[in-house]
């Protein structure tokens, strides 16, 4: 597998866009398919929507990775905003400080197989997620 990691700046409504489309690429590349490919395009979308709503700016970076013989695509997301004041009310749905349905967060780590969530008030947000390619079965 070649290695393949972009970086995005995120500050405007277009850069969500950019960052959704590269992650959907990337995503194809890792052999990820249909709704898998939705998934990762619509968590990545979600987490620029949050840096660009919160953070104002900020990056997210996106790779093919393998790990203990699996393959996937990971999504790190950090930004240098206010952070998250309460990380417990910020992953439960329908919680929003933005006005907006409260579904981002929780919804990401719904649709990834793995996600952590690191914030520190007054120094920034990092969300790391990973979607791994399904197994195929064997015959």
């Amino acid at each position: 597998m070649t290695a393949v990691e972009v970086n995005i700046r995120i500050a405007t409504e277009a850069d969500i866009v950019t960052a959704r489309q590269t992650a959907r690429e990337i995503a194809l590349q890792a052999g990820l398919a249909g709704s898998n490919v939705a998934l990762v395009a619509t968590a990545v979308s979600e987490l620029a929507r949050n840096i660009v709503q919160y953070a104002h700016s900020g990056s997210i970076a996106v790779q093919l990775i393998e790990r203990d013989g699996k393959r996937g695509i990971e999504v790190i997301a950090h930004d240098e905003g206010p952070g998250i004041a309460d990380l417990e009310m910020a992953m439960q749905d329908g919680y929003s400080t933005g006005g907006g349905l409260g579904l981002g967060l929780p919804g990401t780590r719904r649709m990834m197989d793995e996600f952590e969530l690191d914030s520190h008030l007054g120094a920034g947000t990092t969300v790391t997620a990973v979607k791994w390619v399904p197994l195929t079965p064997v015959r």
